[in-house]
């Protein structure tokens, strides 16, 4: 029986087309987003949910999520802690940090792609970090191989 409800408590959360979020989501397993969200986005780092933006809706926030999946338009960095897929009517005004990304023709992203091999380790403590009010991405050394001091 318990295997039986664990697979129950798996589900899918879809924020409808004519529906308005205002403020952070947590979610586990699928979150399917039709309509608007204006808030941070996140999931566990080390489970499998995915959110998928579709391509009428909006995100103005944050997204940290272990699968991410956009065809619609987000204001805000991104963080694929797994995989991130821009579909060909994606339109991201934000940083993406990923892993492993796809990105089709017609994808637009204007701000920084940048590969992250260890971005689902420190991930778990930004969210703490920024409820702290410490800005984790200027808290954290940056490394650059062409700057000689």
């Amino acid at each position: 029986m318990k295997g039986k409800s664990s697979k129950m408590d798996k589900g899918i959360t879809l924020v409808a087309a004519n529906t308005e979020i205002a403020g952070d989501v947590h979610f586990q397993d699928q979150l399917y987003i039709n309509g608007h969200v204006k808030g941070n986005i996140f999931a566990d780092a080390d489970g499998g949910a995915t959110v998928v933006v579709s391509e009428e809706g909006t995100v103005s926030g944050e997204i940290r999520v272990p699968n991410v999946i956009i065809n619609g338009k987000v204001e805000g960095n991104i963080y694929a802690i797994v995989h991130m897929k821009l579909a060909p009517k994606a339109k991201v005004k934000g940083n993406v940090y990923y892993k492993l990304i796809e990105m089709q023709l017609g994808a637009m992203v204007d701000g920084q792609l940048v590969h992250d091999e260890k971005l689902g380790t420190h991930s778990k403590n930004v969210h703490s970090l920024r409820t702290e009010g410490i800005d984790p991405e200027v808290s954290k050394p940056v490394s650059n191989s062409n700057n000689p001091g």
